[in-house]
């Protein structure tokens, strides 16, 4: 989440308000943050994330599995190394089709043998991706489909 005078740009606010939820993972800073997120999109499925202050590590968990549209999706904030990582968060989240995460900013999709790992990047904080980003999550009939939203 923007810092300082940033504000998200205005094609991810459009999003947001257009959006049955939104999945945030970790580092909002502030709960003021997360209240203004909250106002935009009123459904917030959110963990904390390394730089969240105490107030949100305590309103916030480490990760949390949803269900969407009778798949699961996992969500953290720092789903550790990229070697091994889609492994890694298949063992973590046996029961999940996907693992959405953050921490790096860079905005990643792999998936093998139906289980996906998703980092929408960031929509203010891209640090060394190429653009700023955020994701999309469309539930279909046969699975999800993530799609990265370049800002």
């Amino acid at each position: 989440m923007p810092k300082g005078g940033r504000a998200l740009p205005a094609a991810c606010v459009e999003r947001i308000q257009a959006a049955d939820a939104v999945i945030h993972a970790g580092d909002f800073s502030a709960a003021s943050v997360l209240a203004e997120l909250k106002q935009l999109c009123p459904v917030v499925l959110a963990v904390h994330g390394n730089v969240d202050d105490a107030e949100l590590r305590r309103e916030l968990p480490e990760s949390l599995e949803i269900e969407i549209s009778g798949h699961t999706v996992a969500v953290v904030h720092d789903a550790g190394p990229a070697k091994g990582r889609l492994a890694r968060m298949r063992k973590r989240f046996p029961g999940a089709d996907a693992v959405v995460f953050g921490h790096s900013h860079l905005p990643l999709h792999e998936e093998e043998a139906g289980f996906q790992i998703f980092n929408p990047g960031s929509p203010a904080e891209r640090r060394r991706a190429p653009r700023h980003s955020m994701g999309l999550l469309h539930p279909t009939a046969s699975g999800l489909r993530f799609e990265h939203l370049w800002l």
